[in-house]
């Protein structure tokens, strides 16, 4: 008789690099027992490995009558015969959101432990009880059949009167924990006469509210929601906002942290006014007013590259219907009209390069064709910014040191740059140079610029980490 053919869920896609090969591994969910991870595909090369993954987490989010083949063709026609037809057969499995596996290869947890199984036997079966699983009675999601309601409650006090506080606890019936158990900072057990207190919802005497905010809604197995108990994700995020956030409000997502230019590009006085004198601090600077400036520019280039790119797909890009919709795409040169979402990607990642050059205080010099064009289009914008920042005396640009060099944007093309040939793809007079073999390129000599070598890293330029995966 045939084994049984068992299905798990698929909830992720992985990779695992190393430096001889790369693998795509999916995690398997499945209701009596742990998750579980299975090799998916096998190649050598991480960026056609981190692709994979990314078209089968699209896969995983869209349907089959809303999925095209055409989205992984190319990506199977870089990739050998066995890892194409694995990505394939994967591509049909997470559109179905079904992944068949053998037996044996998922765990289970215990039906029962022993405690549950003597309390069982001393208690009459009844209808409401929580189904015994292998955490205690925490039931899970699965296993209630009525609606789940999650209320999530934050408060914060400021502390005005200790020895206040701590004789309300008392007098509520709290006493403080061993001094053994508690931390050397807490010596009094503030934190639980505390916690005693908003356990019991009255006013804390010698201390002030600071927050009191709640979240509340439905717990939701199609939206990955899970009982506190068995949840893999964190089960409530605050963050910041108004002191009282309603159910089902969102809130204002927090604020990346601004990278101290100040310390990263310090200067000191410059030696004199001569523009030809020598002197190391006469000689130019990218001041932090400049980096802060360029740092904006690239952040939201980069954000409006990976939007574009998911709105675009594989389309190609027309310039009367898409300028001022995929702008990113649309200012870059017409040879690059006709490139993949893949592509587009990897060109919102050569942006994110360049501003982590600038949040670990290094020059952003192009490594590569994308990274010299993503920079040429970022100098652009922080020029035209520049004046606008500088006149905001609230921001916190208006803070950093001033300097000779400031928002010396001609200065930063003369310094980051080896050259900037690229910029004759945009020149109808040099129509083809992008081809080495043709006769302008040779003529020219800026070598190959065809779109799909840009991400090339040149000869004397270092090469990015190829497992520094996506930012999103």
């Amino acid at each position: 008789m045939p084994e049984r053919q068992l299905t798990a869920v698929p909830s992720d896609f992985l990779c695992e690099h190393s430096p001889s090969k790369s693998r795509v591994l999916v995690r398997l969910g499945h209701d009596r027992g742990p998750d579980s991870l299975q090799a998916v595909l096998t190649c050598r090369q991480a960026e056609l490995a981190d692709h994979a993954a990314w078209l089968l987490l699209q896969a995983l989010e869209s349907t089959p009558d809303r999925w095209t083949a055409a989205r992984v063709d190319e990506l199977c026609g870089q990739l050998p015969d066995a890892p194409a037809a694995s990505l394939r057969q994967a591509v049909t499995r997470a559109l179905s959101r079904a992944w068949p596996v053998g037996p044996g290869s998922l765990a289970t947890w215990p039906e029962k432990q022993e405690n549950q199984a003597a309390v069982a036997s001393d208690e009459p079966d009844r209808d409401d009880q929580a189904v015994p699983t292998a955490f205690g009675s925490a039931p899970r999601l699965r296993d209630l059949p009525g609606q789940v309601v999650r209320v999530a409650v934050l408060r914060e006090y400021h502390i005005r009167n200790r020895n206040a506080v701590l004789e309300a606890a008392r007098a509520q019936g709290w006493t403080p924990g061993p001094a053994e158990e508690l931390y050397a900072n807490d010596p009094h057990d503030v934190v639980g006469a505390v916690m005693w207190l908003t356990d019991e919802d009255i006013e804390i005497a010698g201390a002030d509210s600071l927050t009191g905010r709640g979240q509340g809604g439905f717990l939701r197995r199609d939206k990955g929601d899970e009982v506190a108990h068995w949840s893999r994700n964190t089960v409530i995020d605050f963050g910041p906002g108004s002191s009282l956030l309603m159910a089902g409000q969102p809130e204002e997502p927090a604020q990346d942290e601004v990278p101290d230019f100040a310390s990263l590009f310090a200067t000191g006085p410059v030696h004199c006014d001569d523009s030809e004198c020598e002197e190391e601090s006469c000689l130019w600077s990218l001041t932090p007013r400049t980096a802060d400036i360029l740092h904006g520019a690239l952040c939201e280039l980069a954000d409006e590259a990976y939007e574009d790119a998911e709105e675009l797909g594989d389309g190609r890009v027309v310039p009367d219907a898409h300028e001022g919709t995929w702008g990113v795409f649309a200012r870059l040169p017409k040879s690059t009209f006709a490139m993949d979402h893949g592509w587009r990607r990897r060109f919102a990642r050569a942006v994110d390069d360049l501003t982590d050059d600038l949040e670990h205080g290094r020059w952003p010099q192009p490594t590569c064709t994308a990274e010299e064009m993503a920079l040429h289009l970022a100098l652009d914008d922080a020029g035209s910014r520049c004046g606008e920042l500088a006149a905001d005396k609230s921001s916190g640009h208006a803070e950093l040191p001033a300097h000779r060099d400031d928002y010396d944007f001609s200065a930063c093309t003369d310094m980051f740059f080896q050259d900037t040939d690229v910029l004759m793809l945009y020149s109808s007079r040099y129509a083809g140079i992008e081809d080495s073999d043709t006769g302008t390129n040779q003529w020219s000599g800026p070598g190959e610029l065809r779109p799909a070598v840009w991400f090339e890293p040149f000869d004397n330029a270092d090469v990015r980490d190829p497992r520094r995966g996506f930012r999103r």
